[in-house]
């Protein structure tokens, strides 16, 4: 996946998730932070929530029902994923991935994983540490390489 796809399926489950929140329309504008005029584009598909738009969905809702079972689960890490694409960054430790996650490799402790519904990979220090996430899995391979030496 990669931002515009994610911001597609934002778009598309933008009326789920107002729906499974029983908010009005009003409501889920004042909670999104735009008009209620751009929220109906949206929901119509004239629109688009944009990059920061569909962040702001995928946070605020992040308990959503629709939107853990079309992502998987860990909402924020796939955002970090997509956002810190081709960027590096110190990531805080988690919680090695027991729910959402299926190891695909391991080498001296560190491990591959990938999400079980959003497809992304994300390596990991023998600590639980991610290191890196990517949707490019030859990336975080490559990554594994550098750091379990």
């Amino acid at each position: 996946m990669n931002k515009q796809e994610f911001i597609s399926l934002m778009n598309e489950k933008l009326k789920l998730v107002r729906t499974e929140y029983r908010l009005t329309q009003d409501k889920m504008a004042a909670v999104m932070g735009m008009s209620k005029k751009t929220l109906v584009e949206i929901e119509k598909g004239r629109r688009s929530l944009g990059w920061s738009g569909a962040v702001v969905l995928a946070s605020v809702f992040s308990d959503s029902t629709v939107l853990q079972d079309s992502l998987g689960g860990e909402l924020s890490d796939m955002i970090a994923a997509l956002a810190f694409d081709d960027v590096e960054v110190k990531y805080p430790k988690t919680m090695g991935g027991k729910v959402w996650w299926k190891n695909v490799e391991e080498k001296n402790g560190y491990r591959i994983q990938q999400n079980m519904v959003s497809r992304h990979y994300r390596l990991l220090d023998p600590e639980n540490n991610r290191v890196i996430a990517s949707f490019d899995f030859e990336t975080v391979r490559a990554a594994l390489s550098n750091f379990a030496l």
